[in-house]
């Protein structure tokens, strides 16, 4: 589990294709790399990945990552290149304090950036989310983009818009992000618990 609070930006230094479609991404960090267990799960701009693989080359840190093609499929992973910037979260522990709201790593969807405006002291995004995932995200409810713990603003058709504080623009890749732009989206954990439930509850 993950709270959406970013801690580093890693970035993309090496990509190896394997057999079934499997890739495996080396990612340049700023993490101690003696202090991450082989089997870790660090989430990678809202994706899961489990850590196989950590070392240190000269000065630069780093640690490795196997996507599986569904991975690849379903996120934006597959078009992460080498020089990629990417948003890093540790997984969470207990007793950490949870800074923003409870996220899996697991991605919903990609979204894409559809509108940009940008103010002296925020920036305000606007994006389309796929179809299947609108009725999970609600004004002010919480939504995850590339693993990004944020509050939704206003809900508008097959849109919906978010405000970005200056941290969080210099903390993030949200900060380079331009029009049409793919984003991993993740919808609140207890908002799909919420629809299962009235889904599965007797219509009277």
């Amino acid at each position: 589990m993950f709270t959406g609070i970013i801690s580093e930006l890693g970035e993309v230094a090496d990509i190896e294709e394997k057999a079934d479609g499997l890739r495996r991404l080396r990612i340049g960090c700023g993490y101690d790399p003696d202090t991450i267990d082989i089997g870790a799960s660090i989430a990678c701009s809202g994706v899961c990945l489990t850590v196989v693989e950590r070392g240190r080359t000269g000065n630069h840190a780093w640690f490795a990552v196997e996507a599986a093609a569904e991975t690849l499929q379903v996120t934006t992973a597959a078009g992460w290149r080498r020089g990629t910037k990417l948003n890093l979260e540790r997984a969470l522990r207990l007793g950490d304090e949870l800074g923003g709201h409870l996220v899996s790593g697991h991605v919903d969807g990609i979204a894409e950036l559809v509108a940009r405006d940008d103010f002296a002291d925020m920036s305000g995004l606007s994006i389309r989310a796929p179809a299947q995932l609108l009725r999970f995200i609600a004004p002010k409810g919480s939504v995850a983009l590339d693993g990004i713990s944020l509050t939704v603003n206003d809900v508008e058709r097959d849109t919906f818009s978010v405000f970005i504080i200056p941290h969080t623009l210099k903390a993030t890749t949200l900060g380079s992000l331009a029009v049409g732009a793919r984003l991993n989206l993740e919808a609140d954990m207890m908002a799909r618990y919420a629809a299962r439930l009235w889904e599965a509850a007797p219509q009277r």
